[in-house]
């Protein structure tokens, strides 16, 4: 739905976590009644438009998609109640999809970055030379949007385990160089080996985090930095470890990280580590399923209030404060029923207004 001023009327959360019982939407979401009259007044439960922090529009199994197969992703995302996302790294330009109708607004990471045989074919910029790490780094600062996604980890086939990809100096003159350029640098990483060197450099985002040690959790907490658990995917761990069994050592970590995610999420929230919520759409797992990952969340013991807060407005004060974030355009979906009393309302959005889709 397009429009140019929405009156609501109901339960609003505001971007700043505030709730009211009315509120406008115009090119921000507002208490204070605009000149004019609405061009539509909706009641429910309203909140500020969904944010997947990690999915990858414009990436399946096989790598870089069509221009049409990204459109889809995009319309699922959107049709989700998603109104932004921050693309953990893809190898398709989808900046074609800017303004489109029914499309989220992308926040990109560029490319992931990683090494030969270290990563999923076809997905990463894959660096011969890990030296040039901060000169890879630099490349997808520019590329896109003030982030950049590194794979920190992965098997090393000569170990047959997970192992890290960068050594710590490359990591801390590689994130040392997105930050001169104002850029944050987020790390996929399934192991604890990998942790260390990136809290040392100065990371500013673990996707999937898996392997976290409570000393891993409080030095998160403490450094303010977010964790993506990414519990479709990591639910998805003993598949890979079955397609892995050459590798008993990498089956073994892979499969104990899969059975312990509710309880290792748990404790990140015990340790007060600030969550994001991503979906990890792209590549094996279908877009759209934003509210199947905050159910997830809440089967790991966070309560649905706090999932609600992590997907809306807490997501996006984290990616507006970035130093290269643009101006978030407003947007809010809302339900007939509090998705805070039942997760599963989030699977029947019945509003997605964005004015700026006008």
């Amino acid at each position: 739905m397009s429009v140019a001023c929405v009156e609501l009327n109901g339960s609003i959360v505001l971007n700043n976590g505030t709730t009211v019982t009315r509120a406008w939407l115009t090119d921000e979401l507002t208490t204070g009644a605009p000149a004019g009259n609405p061009t539509q007044t909706l009641t429910g439960f309203f909140f500020p438009g969904l944010v997947d922090a990690h999915c990858h529009i414009g990436l399946d199994a096989q790598g870089a998609t069509s221009d049409h197969a990204a459109r889809q992703q995009a319309h699922a995302t959107w049709h989700s109640g998603v109104t932004l996302v921050r693309d953990a790294g893809s190898p398709r330009d989808t900046r074609f999809l800017d303004g489109e109708p029914n499309t989220p607004s992308i926040i990109r990471a560029g490319r992931h970055i990683a090494r030969p045989r270290r990563y999923i074919r076809h997905f990463a910029w894959e660096l011969d030379d890990p030296q040039q790490l901060p000169a890879a780094i630099e490349a997808q600062a520019k590329a896109g949007d003030g982030w950049v996604k590194i794979v920190a980890d992965w098997i090393d086939r000569s170990t047959g385990q997970l192992a890290p990809l960068w050594t710590r100096r490359q990591l801390v003159e590689g994130i040392a160089r997105a930050h001169d350029l104002g850029a944050r640098v987020t790390a996929h990483t399934f192991s604890t080996a990998a942790l260390d060197d990136l809290f040392d450099a100065g990371i500013d985002g673990i996707e999937h985090g898996t392997g976290m040690t409570a000393d891993h959790m409080a030095r998160a907490a403490d450094a303010a930095v977010p964790v993506t658990p990414t519990l479709l995917q990591v639910g998805r761990f003993s598949q890979i470890a079955d397609q892995g069994h050459r590798y008993p050592l990498f089956a073994r970590q892979m499969r104990a990280m899969g059975e312990r995610r509710y309880d290792h999420v748990a404790h990140m929230v015990e340790a007060g580590v600030k969550l994001l919520v991503g979906t990890d759409a792209g590549g094996t797992i279908e877009h759209g399923r934003i509210a199947d990952e905050c159910a997830e969340l809440v089967a790991a013991g966070v309560p649905a209030p706090r999932v609600m807060d992590a997907a809306t407005w807490q997501a996006r004060a984290f990616l507006a404060a970035a130093p290269r974030a643009a101006r978030l355009p407003a947007a809010v979906v809302g339900y007939e029923n509090d998705p805070r009393r039942d997760i599963t309302e989030l699977h029947r959005p019945r509003h997605i207004v964005a004015p700026w889709r006008g």
